[in-house]
């Protein structure tokens, strides 16, 4: 194994200008940390799309290196749940913005953040999934435990092109649920459909305010967006509808009124994916080595290298991209 690896390097100049760079770094220059791993494969995130076009601060300390999950193989350990050659796969802990991250070809993190990868999901295969996909199974398992269950009724998954959506539209149809998948990229229908979409719903449905309950139409809810998108769709949840929120692409804001929450009882469940606990990690990557359809995995992906990650970020931040960005590190 070579000494030298590349990594993704963002830096703040004497004026404060945010800089980013490809370098070649050595094991040496990597922060503490029980175990080290050889990153074969990292994603390109919404969240890592912000630190690296500095359009918000998601960066804690300079330098950065940015890349919020990563798959790989541990080549040393002081962790004794771990062993050089195992396979792993990280989400979250505040990697790329707390701590560097898997925009490398080497990584030092602690092994209380690290999943052991399941003989059925190779490393690039469980960073197709990566963090999108991992949070969109967390919003599966709350769905469930909160009740509803493919027979409950049809289940709406917001910004449906996106990493969280797509792989949510999957993963809900396989399991038996009826799927309708809002999307701005009404291009994108046909593709949708063939993930197992019933029904594409365009977006635009969704961004001017509504009333405060409008029809009952849903069951359950993924919500990638936020902002007056969430709003609505917590108006039209049947009752005792269950929402599950998880990003914020439209929005921070929340523009509603507590109409369906005490009239309807929906409930408004958020989602975690960085600090959540480890016994749901676990079990949300046992059951999307189980449950996702490889064949169908491979047509979410679009594969990029560390020189192509800067230029994706913008594209990814003005809509242009659909499905999931891997990035393969070479």
């Amino acid at each position: 194994m070579a000494s030298d690896f590349p990594a993704l390097v963002i830096a703040r100049d004497e004026t404060g200008r945010q800089e980013v760079t490809l370098r070649q770094m050595r094991e040496s220059d990597l922060p503490a940390g029980n175990v080290t791993v050889q990153v074969a494969y990292s994603t390109l995130n919404y969240k890592d799309a912000l630190a690296i076009t500095g359009r918000a601060p998601v960066i804690r300390h300079f330098p950065m290196v940015p890349g919020i999950d990563l798959a790989g193989t541990v080549t040393r350990s002081d962790d004794p749940a771990f062993s050089s050659g195992d396979r792993v796969v990280l989400n979250g802990w505040g990697l790329g913005e707390k701590h560097w991250g898997g925009l490398s070809g080497m990584a030092r993190v602690s092994g209380d953040w690290l999943v052991h990868l399941n003989d059925t999901l190779s490393p690039r295969q469980s960073m197709i999934i990566g963090t999108a996909g991992y949070t969109a199974m967390l919003c599966v398992m709350a769905l469930e435990r909160h009740g509803i269950l493919p027979g409950s009724g049809p289940v709406i998954v917001s910004g449906a092109s996106g990493g969280v959506g797509s792989i949510a539209v999957m993963l809900l149809s396989r399991l038996g649920y009826q799927v309708e998948a809002v999307t701005g990229r009404p291009e994108h229908g046909t593709w949708l459909r063939s993930l197992g979409a019933s029904e594409i719903l365009e977006r635009t449905m969704f961004t001017q305010p509504g009333k405060p309950l409008a029809h009952e139409r849903w069951a359950g809810a993924v919500d990638t967006a936020g902002g007056q998108i969430l709003a609505n769709i917590c108006a039209a949840m049947a009752a005792r509808g269950v929402v599950t929120a998880c990003g914020l692409a439209a929005g921070m804001a929340f523009p509603a009124t507590v109409a369906p929450f005490i009239l309807r009882g929906v409930s408004l469940i958020g989602i975690d994916s960085v600090y959540c606990p480890r016994a749901l990690r676990v079990e949300a990557w046992r059951r999307l080595s189980e449950q996702v359809d490889h064949a169908v995995l491979e047509t979410l992906a679009h594969e990029i290298t560390l020189h192509d990650v800067e230029a994706a970020a913008n594209d990814l931040l003005e809509g242009r991209h659909r499905g999931r960005l891997l990035v393969a590190i070479k």
